[in-house]
């Protein structure tokens, strides 16, 4: 048999966008799936990263992936 190859596409539901792969998993109640965007951003967050410099960080692990 071959292998399965269907991607799930799934919306965020924090930020609304869609995403595929594997969730995190949100800090706020430790259920809801949301992107991997999102819960960098929470984990920022949760250390006092402003908005801006957030924003710089996903820039900078996007163009590394």
């Amino acid at each position: 048999m071959k292998p399965n190859n269907i991607t799930k596409i799934k919306i965020c539901p924090r930020c609304r966008k869609a995403y595929h792969g594997h969730p995190a998993v949100s800090r706020l109640d430790n259920e809801t799936a949301i992107c991997s965007d999102c819960g960098t951003r929470e984990a920022l967050e949760s250390i006092d990263i402003s908005k801006a410099e957030q924003e710089q960080i996903l820039s900078i692990i996007h163009r590394s992936m």
